[in-house]
Parts: structure tokens; C-alpha cells; sequence
């Protein structure tokens, strides 16, 4: 499918936009704990500083999704860039700041809001994907991330550069400002956004609580979270799993890439995949699979015989990018889908509600994952602690599998969803590719609308979706 002009500005824009917040969100890892230590706070009060980011991301992200459709997707988007580079500047000059108890709480709030930002500037943008790329979902979902995590394997390496060049402030306002400039052209490119429905009403979408009754997106958040609990676990807990190796900073600082350059290397095939050509639950199964591969030998499992050296973490860890990348996008675009196969209207506000869903529940798998990793490895060890991620990965697999044997009693399923006019199922039903098996034969089509069944020769004029 070639994309229009609107669609490259698009996907320009936002390829830049996502490199620069990454950056920003997360280029203090370096030297931020040396500052915080040094104006007297421990690593229990500056490792929450870190921590809250997520945790405030998991309560707002649905709040943004519920209200994106009244707020507009523009807006937000570019609200939320505008605040996530204000707050990194800010974060800048806390090194001015020498109690330690007001540079602890001034970090608190500058993180909070600035999560609050970033947390809006996703949810839209994923809105906009949905809205933009209809037919191709998962392929732009993807590559987008890919330039997410670009700019979050960038960020440390240029921060900490910068911070050489130029002490704590540099980073923070030259980066801030990169992200303001990026702001200010997605402004003055992205088109605005309504909520397009029928005979101009505008029709109800739902809540959150109903999506997530949804059995299939339920389990899409559950595969979600599992996935960045994953890789929470790593960042607590990689670096002394690591250290009987007697590693350079260089070489544990590529350790800590190995992962997340393959799941932006392997991303947009995901993406490709689960739009054109396999069912995406299929995908998940998968990366589930795979996830469940890599925790075994990095662990390496209690019950192997295997030692823990260099080629088997390395090939660990570029399984567990595989895995995790399968496992994300797919998710992204089924939970789309099912929420309309389920009775949701196709517009932005169900794209805002899906999309506050999906960052919610990472966020929310972000929190729990180092946390748990920390405790799990002071209880019983890194190999033991390993187990955890394995049977939560585990239980992605049968869930989905379970769901996938289910779906197909009720339904035959061509594994992809197709999006056709009710006049193409009168016309050529059999070009359609719509269901049959009644009595006479009369071709069958599933309704957007109340997810029931109907004749194709019945009067409408509705669009439908085959699965």
C-alpha cells in the first residue's frame, strides 16, 4: 500500500518526535544517582524517583484514553511533548538545589509531570497510528517503536557525554530544547483530529472497564504487562547476574543494548507479520515461547546443568529482544481489532481507549519488574528468580492458546482481519471471502456493531469485519 503525503509527514514527524522523548526520558540515568547521592539522598530515595515515572504513567494513561476523543488527539500529542520538554529542562537545574530533602521532592514532581506528559504524547500518537495507518497498524506501530528505542539506547550514551562536556545542566536544556523544536513541528504539520461517526452523531464508545471485559484484550494487557515486567527484571538485575564475568563498564554497557537493539531490529517484521499475513495471537504465542527460551539460559534455569558465561547471556539476550518485540507489537494491533470485532466503534475514541490500555499496562509491568527482580534475587538468587519471568510467559502462551481454540469453535478463522463493504458481500460474496455454512448456503458476515452474525443479501449499509 502506498502512503499518501499526510501519511510520510506523519510518520516523519513522529519518528522524531518518539527518538527525541526518549531521549529525554531517559538520559539521567547516568549521572543522576551520582548527584542525588552527593546531596546526601540514598538509593532507596532516588531509585523511587525513577520508579514513579511508570507508576504515574499507569494511573493516567487510561484517564487520557477515556477523554483523548473530547481533548483531541493534536492537542495531546503535542501538550504532551511540550511538557515532557519542559520538565526535562527543568530537571536540569536541580543541582542548584542543596537540601536534600527538597531536591528529592522537586525531582518527585518534575518526574511526575513529566511522566504525565509522556504519557499523553504516547497515547495519542498511538491513537493517530491506529487512525492514520489503518490497514497497516502493527508495520508503523513498530517502526516508530523501533525510533523509541533508538532514542532510549541514545539518551544514557549522549547524556553522559554531554555531562562530561558540560556538567549536570547541559544535557538536560540542549536535549529539552531538541524536543521543543520537535514539538513545535509536529504542531505545525499533524492535521486536527475529530470523532467521526454516522449521520454526524457522535457514538458512544465505552470505557475502559468494558474493553478490559473484552476476554481477548485482557489477555493482550496480561501478555503486555508479562512483557515489560521482563524487561524491568534485566535492568535490576542484569548488571550483578553479570559481574562473576569480571566485564568492562564497556562491555556490560553492551549487555544492557543487546536486547533492545534486537527488538527494534526486529520490530517492524513483527509489524509486517501481524498486518498481512499471520494471525497475531499466533505472534504472541511465539514471543512468549522464545521469552521463556531466553529467561532458561540466561538464568540459567535451576534444574540445567548449564554454566552462566558470555556466549550463552549474549545469545539469551538477543532471544529475549525477539521474544519481547513479538509480543508487544502483536498485542498492539489485536487489541485494536478485537475491541472492534467486540462492538466498538472504528474511531478515535476506541483508538484512544486501546491505546491508554496498552500504556498503561506496560507502565504498570515496568513498575512491578525491577522492584520484584530486586526482591526475588536478595530471596533466592538470580536462577530461582528467573523462574518468576519463565511461568509468567508461560501462562501467556497456554492463555492465548486456550483463547485461539475457543475463538475457532465459534468461527472459522482465515488468521487475518479483513475490512469490507456490506455492497462487495452483495455483489461477490465470494470475493469477500465471507463466512458460509447456513442451511442454503446464503454467505455470512460478522457486524461491527453487536459482533453477531447476518446474511450478506440483508439490507444494510454497514461496513464488517472477517476474521
Amino acid at each position: 500500500m502506498a502512503y499518501t503525503r499526510q501519511q510520510w509527514l506523519t510518520l516523519i514527524v513522529f519518528a522524531i518526535a518518539d527518538f527525541c522523548s526518549a531521549v529525554c526520558v531517559s538520559l539521567q540515568a547516568p549521572f543522576y544517582p551520582m548527584m542525588a547521592e552527593s546531596k546526601g539522598a540514598t538509593p532507596t530515595q532516588y531509585g523511587f524517583v525513577f520508579g514513579i515515572f511508570e507508576l504515574t504513567v499507569f494511573i493516567v494513561s487510561p484517564i487520557y484514553g477515556n477523554y483523548l476523543y473530547k481533548i483531541g488527539p493534536k492537542f495531546m500529542f503535542n501538550a504532551g511533548i511540550f511538557t515532557t520538554a519542559s520538565t526535562c529542562i527543568l530537571f536540569g537545574f536541580l543541582d542548584r538545589i542543596n537540601d536534600c530533602n527538597a531536591f528529592i521532592g522537586l525531582s518527585f514532581a518534575i518526574r511526575i509531570v513529566e511522566a504525565m506528559g509522556n504519557s499523553g504524547f504516547l497515547t495519542a500518537s498511538f491513537s493517530i497510528i491506529a487512525k492514520e495507518f489503518p490497514e497497516n497498524v502493527g508495520a508503523t506501530f513498530a517502526c516508530l517503536e523501533t525510533c523509541f528505542g533508538l532514542g532510549m539506547i541514545v539518551g544514557p550514551t549522549l547524556g553522559g557525554a554531554l555531562f562530561e562536556l558540560g556538567g549536570y545542566t547541559l544535557p538536560f536544556v540542549s536535549l529539552g530544547c531538541l524536543l521543543l523544536a520537535a514539538a513545535s513541528l509536529t504542531y505545525c504539520i499533524l492535521p486536527s483530529y475529530t470523532n467521526e461517526s454516522k449521520g454526524g452523531e457522535e457514538e458512544k464508545s465505552g470505557s475502559m472497564l468494558q474493553l478490559i471485559k473484552i476476554p481477548a484484550i485482557a489477555l493482550a494487557a496480561y501478555a503486555i504487562m508479562a512483557s515489560s515486567i521482563s524487561i524491568g527484571f534485566l535492568q535490576a538485575t542484569l548488571e550483578p547476574h553479570l559481574r562473576p564475568l569480571q566485564m568492562s563498564p564497556f562491555q556490560l554497557g553492551l549487555m544492557f543494548v543487546l536486547n533492545g537493539a534486537t527488538y527494534g531490529l526486529f520490530a517492524p517484521v513483527w509489524g509486517f507479520l501481524c498486518d498481512k499475513l499471520i494471525n497475531p495471537r499466533i505472534v504472541v504465542i511465539f514471543g512468549a515461547f522464545v521469552v521463556i527460551t531466553s529467561f532458561t539460559l540466561i538464568g540459567p534455569a535451576p534444574f540445567l546443568p548449564i554454566p552462566t558465561t558470555l556466549p550463552v547471556c549474549i545469545v539469551a539476550l538477543v532471544l529475549h529482544g525477539t521474544g519481547f518485540g513479538a509480543e508487544l507489537v502483536a498485542t498492539f494491533t489485536s487489541a485494536h481489532r478485537d475491541a472492534v470485532l467486540n462492538g466498538f466503534p472504528d474511531d478515535i475514541q476506541t483508538y484512544g481507549l486501546v491505546s491508554g490500555m496498552w500504556t498503561s499496562t506496560f507502565a504498570l509491568g515496568a513498575f512491578i519488574g525491577p522492584s520484584a527482580a530486586g526482591a526475588l534475587f536478595d530471596l533466592v538468587g538470580f536462577s530461582w528468580a528467573t523462574v518468576f519471568v519463565t511461568v509468567l510467559h508461560l501462562l501467556v502462551a497456554v492463555f492465548f492458546i486456550l483463547n485461539m481454540c475457543c475463538t475457532a469453535r465459534r468461527r472459522p478463522s482465515t488468521g487475518i482481519y479483513t475490512k469490507i463493504h456490506h455492497s462487495l458481500a452483495q455483489t461477490d460474496p465470494e470475493k469477500a471471502g465471507l463466512i458460509t455454512g447456513t442451511d442454503d448456503k446464503t454467505p455470512l458476515i460478522r457486524s461491527i456493531s453487536d459482533s453477531s452474525y447476518f446474511s450478506a443479501t440483508s439490507d444494510s449499509s454497514e461496513e464488517y469485519y472477517v476474521y
